[in-house]
């Protein structure tokens, strides 16, 4: 029987354990990745960055982290070290073209607007295709060309390529301004010497306080010191931590068992679930301000006016935390760094205008560390203006996949890697096997119209929970209940422990899902 075709694009974390998969249940995969190695983000990434996820929750079920990586929270050469062993380990490589970014994919085949049932695969192939049109950029002379695939899994990632940058006023634009004016993603992709050399000496502005701003400043401020202080601008203060380990006790044991999934509403649970969820959220609530006291302890948030107004367990539902670095405050306090809350931010001739342009700063850097717009480029990889719209109806919703992994009225596709995860790789792992599973014929999925409503439970369910961050599809604190899905689809036993009270309470991570 002739394999089938899977073009998977992008060889980041979710590209490399989707192509290991597909190729063990013997599909033919090809891996286009724009770019010359692997890793995603981790390809090209700030020098200092380091992993802000316990590296036991972030490795592979069936490749565990080498003994000579003693830090819990491996340096970025490290990471990237480790995604290249697992690679080689299951001979990947060969199965990756670099420097082949995609251009655009469509689908050749029955139209969607009738279907009652998902038109991809429920043990055999149908008989639609999609062209893939690929550009190969790695001679003087780029060329084109285009692929058949029975089966397409994207794997783009939404925090690389394409950069959100804000919206200004005429006069208030950064064409105004005489110094220069990057994303951090052009700041990431210089070599380490260059962004060395780029904001040695200079005044430089970090606008954003997330993990990326955060590493920029630390850079900035350790090349430049107090004579040159780097500013952050920022909108909101949100929760860092300290260390993950609130009060002596792991995050995981609060947040990544089953227990404290009880303290939560889910998506569509019933009414014994939910009666519970909501008789322990006193519990959850106090929880929430036991790491939070931690944190004040340990940071001086009060001094300098940083106390986030949600509470913890709403910026963990969300995806926001951040490791804040050790010396971080202590810079604050010597002027190497300056803290500037403004709600917004403008440009003028010699630097930027904060605090509804009551303030100027002056600078000769402004490093824009203001997220990406990944919807944006998700949706622009289809022809069909109907796939487009299925992926997300406008720019601020959510992208609406069943398991986080298929659009009902998208055929033969799967999107992995898009929605978060207090665990990025543990997550894209379990999808990737499920995805593949399907394909196997291993399962069926149920109709258009009941995977509609799950994903319709889902959005109304990360609304609740992250509110105005619910676009990024964020399921940490639900990881497990997630995951049990997963598994009961696959015809996997969901409860991974042995004994009752290690399944209620010990953390769930990669290891114990390293059988079916």
């Amino acid at each position: 029987m002739e394999k089938k075709q899977v073009v998977i694009i992008g060889a980041g974390i979710s590209g490399l354990v989707a192509c290991k998969y597909c190729l063990s249940k013997g599909f033919d995969p090809i891996v286009f990745e724009s770019d010359g190695d692997i890793g995603g983000v981790w390809a090209k990434t700030i020098r200092t960055t380091k992993l802000q996820t316990f590296k036991g929750m972030y490795q592979f079920s069936d490749f565990p982290w080498p003994s000579s990586v003693i830090d819990d929270y491996p340096t970025q050469d490290q990471v990237l070290s480790y995604l290249r062993s697992y690679a080689t380990h299951f001979d990947l490589m060969k199965h990756i073209r670099f420097h082949s970014g995609v251009k655009e994919i469509d689908f050749h085949g029955e139209s969607s607007h009738m279907w009652s049932h998902w038109n991809g695969i429920n043990g055999t192939f149908p008989q639609g295709k999609w062209k893939v049109t690929v550009e190969t950029s790695q001679s003087q002379t780029p060329s084109t060309k285009v692929y058949e695939a029975d089966f397409v899994i994207l794997c783009v990632g939404r925090f690389k390529d394409v950069p959100n940058i804000p919206s200004f006023t005429h006069d208030t634009s950064p064409e105004v301004f005489h110094g220069k004016v990057i994303h951090s993603m052009d700041y990431s992709a210089m070599d380490h010497e260059r962004a060395k050399q780029f904001v040695k000496g200079k005044r430089v502005v970090v606008v954003g306080f997330q993990k990326q701003g955060l590493d920029i400043a630390m850079e900035c401020s350790s090349e430049n010191g107090p004579e040159n202080p780097c500013t952050i601008v920022y909108r909101k203060d949100r929760w860092k931590m300290s260390d993950f380990s609130p009060w002596g006790i792991p995050l995981q044991y609060l947040y990544l068992n089953r227990f404290s999934e009880l303290m939560v509403h889910k998506p569509g649970e019933g009414f014994l679930l939910g009666m519970l969820a909501t008789l322990l959220s006193p519990l959850r609530w106090g929880i929430s301000k036991l790491v939070e006291t931690h944190i004040k302890k340990n940071l001086p948030l009060a001094k300098f006016n940083m106390v986030p107004e949600r509470s913890f367990s709403n910026d963990m539902r969300s995806c926001l935390l951040a490791a804040m670095p050790k010396d971080f405050f202590n810079r604050v306090e010597t002027g190497r760094i300056h803290l500037q809350k403004s709600p917004g931010f403008g440009f003028y001739k010699d630097g930027i205008v904060v605090d509804g342009g009551n303030k100027q700063i002056q600078t000769d850097i402004v490093i824009l560390a203001t997220g990406f717009k990944g919807i944006h480029k998700l949706k622009n990889i289809f022809t069909s203006q109907d796939f487009r719209h299925f992926i997300a109806v406008s720019p601020d919703s959510r992208v609406s996949l069943y398991r986080e992994c298929i659009q009902p009225r998208i055929p033969q596709l799967a999107v992995i890697g898009f929605s978060e995860s207090f665990s990025n790789l543990f997550t894209s792992e379990i999808r990737c096997r499920w995805v593949v599973e399907l394909l196997d014929g291993g399962f069926k999925l149920p109709s258009i119209e009941e995977m509609e409503k799950d994903i319709s439970n889902w959005d109304d369910y990360m609304k609740k929970s992250s509110g105005e961050y619910y676009q990024r599809s964020c399921i940490t604190a639900l990881d497990i209940w997630y995951n049990d899905q997963l598994c009961k689809d696959m015809g996997w036993n969901p409860r991974r422990k042995k004994g009752f009270w290690a399944d209620l309470f010990q953390p769930y991570g990669p290891m114990d899902y390293a059988n079916p």
